[in-house]
């Protein structure tokens, strides 16, 4: 992110502005609410990849539910080749509460997931 300049800060108020202190710059800028001015929304990727490995369980559900309902239309999901993921992940895609966010599921290889998610909307 760009850092403001006190010539930025100027142009924004439409007045000359002479900064002192830091404190003056940081109180400038509260008062000019430089957090709602600058978008916070990125695009929504159509297609991204979530690896799971070094995650625990409750880490992979969190993951693997945000990415359901982000609004990304499909996902490879890596798993890894052993370990409680693998086994699990095929079940919470098809009988909890991520199934219905779900269109189709299918293994790619020995530790990945091609997923296809529901339209969101957002």
């Amino acid at each position: 992110m760009k850092q403001l300049t006190d010539q930025d800060i100027a142009e924004m108020i439409g007045a000359e502005f002479h900064a002192s202190d830091d404190a003056t710059r940081r109180s400038v800028r509260r008062q000019l609410h430089m957090s709602t001015r600058i978008p916070q929304h990125r695009p929504i990727p159509e297609h991204t990849t979530l690896d799971l490995h070094q995650l625990t369980e409750e880490q992979a559900w969190h993951a693997i539910m945000e990415l359901a309902t982000s609004g990304t239309r499909t996902a490879t999901i890596i798993t890894g080749a052993s370990g409680i993921l693998k086994i699990k992940f095929p079940d919470w895609a098809t009988n909890s509460i991520l199934a219905p966010h779900i269109i189709s599921c299918s293994p790619i290889n020995n530790g990945s997931f091609s997923v296809k998610f529901k339209r969101q909307n957002i």
